[in-house]
C-alpha cells in the first residue's frame, strides 16, 4: 500500500499557529474529534501525554511523531499539521518544529502501525520533501506530494526507520575531557569516532573508558588485592585533557547498512555484546541504532 493512502484531506491541516508541541497536538486532536465527534478528545490527549513521558516523539528535521496505542480508536489514524512558522521546542538538532504528525493506533495491531511509522520514517528522510510539504497551500497538495514520493509501506521495519540521525561524533583528537562532556550533555554513553573527512573510524564508550583505566581488571577480579599495586584508576581518567580519543577507542565498531532489519541489528548488538550499531548509507555515518531505541519505539510504540 502507498503511504499517501493513509492520509485524509480533512484530517489535515496546512496552517497549524501553535506556541508549544503541546498546543499542536491539541489542534490535531480537536480537528479529529470534529471528523470523528464520537471520540473523545480529552482521553486522546491523555493517551498522547503519557507516550510523551516515555521519551519525546521529536526526531529532528522539524518533525515530531507524537502518538499513542489506544482503544479509542479502532484503526490507525494519522493527523498531519504543518506550523509555518515553527515552534522553539525541545528537538534532538535544535531546529523549530514544523510538522507535526499525530498517529493514532489501536492496541491490537502494531505490526500495521509499525509498518505505518516505517514509511512516515523515509518520508521525512528528505530535505526537499520536508521543504515541499511546508509550502503546500491545502490538504490536497500535500498528499499529492507524498503520492508522487511512491514511497510503500513495508512489511519489514528497517534500521533506517528507527535510528537516531545525525549522531554526535567525535574526531581522534578529541581528548577525553571532550568525550565525557558530550557523555553528560546527551545523556548518552557512546559516540562514533570519525576521520577528518567524517568518515567512521572506530567508536568509543564508557565501557572503553573503564577498560584503559583498568587493563587488567580481570585478574583483580581474581584476586582484588593486586588493585593496590597499579596506578591509580582515578590518576588515569584525571589526565582527560591530554589523553586522546585515538588511545581509547575501539576500531571495529559494529555496523549494519540503512536498510538492513532491525532484527539484524538487534542480533549483532547481541553478537558484538555492544550497546550500540552504527548505520552506514553507501559507506557514510548516516545514524546509530542503541537497545534503548529498538525497545522503546518497537516495543514501547
Amino acid at each position: 500500500m502507498k503511504l499517501s493512502k493513509a492520509f485524509k484531506q480533512d484530517l489535515i491541516k496546512t496552517i497549524v499557529k501553535a506556541n508549544s508541541k503541546e498546543d499542536a497536538v491539541d489542534q490535531l486532536a480537536e480537528l479529529f474529534c470534529e471528523k470523528y465527534p464520537d471520540k473523545s478528545k480529552k482521553e486522546i490527549i491523555k493517551a498522547v501525554n503519557e507516550r510523551e513521558k516515555l521519551g519525546n516523539t521529536s526526531i529532528g528535521r522539524g518533525i515530531a511523531f507524537p502518538h499513542a496505542r489506544t482503544d479509542i480508536v479502532t484503526d490507525i489514524y494519522v493527523v498531519l499539521g504543518i506550523i509555518p512558522n515553527g515552534i522553539h521546542t525541545n528537538t534532538p538538532d535544535g531546529k523549530p518544529l514544523h510538522i507535526v504528525v499525530l498517529i493514532l493506533t489501536p492496541r491490537n495491531i502494531p505490526k500495521r502501525y509499525l509498518q505505518t511509522l516505517s514509511g512516515l520514517a523515509k518520508l521525512f528522510r528528505h530535505a526537499d520533501i520536508i521543504s515541499n510539504l511546508l509550502k503546500a497551500s491545502s490538504p490536497a497538495e500535500v498528499i499529492d506530494i507524498i503520492d508522487k514520493t511512491d514511497i510503500q509501506v513495508e512489511k519489514i521495519l528497517t534500521v533506517g526507520d528507527i535510528m537516531t540521525t545525525e549522531p554526535v561524533t567525535v574526531t581522534l583528537d578529541n581528548t577525553l575531557k571532550d568525550v565525557v562532556n558530550i557523555f553528560f550533555k546527551y545523556k548518552i554513553s557512546g559516540l562514533p569516532v570519525v576521520d577528518s573527512s567524517g568518515k567512521l573510524t572506530g567508536e568509543i564508550s564508557d565501557t572503553d573508558l573503564l577498560k584503559y583505566a583498568l587493563p587488567n581488571y580481570k585478574s583483580f577480579i581474581a584476586n582484588i588485592a593486586n588493585i593496590t599495586e597499579v596506578e591509580s584508576f582515578e590518576d588515569i581518567l584525571r589526565r582527560e585533557h591530554s589523553m586522546a580519543v585515538s588511545k581509547l577507542m575501539r576500531k571495529a565498531p559494529a555496523i549494519v547498512d540503512i536498510d538492513a532489519p532491525v532484527v539484524e541489528a538487534a542480533a549483532l548488538m547481541l553478537f558484538k555484546k555492544t550497546e550500540r550499531v552504527m548505520v552506514l548509507n553507501n559507506g557514510k555515518l548516516v545514524g546509530v541504532v542503541t537497545k534503548s531505541d529498538i525497545i522503546s519505539k518497537i516495543i514501547r510504540g
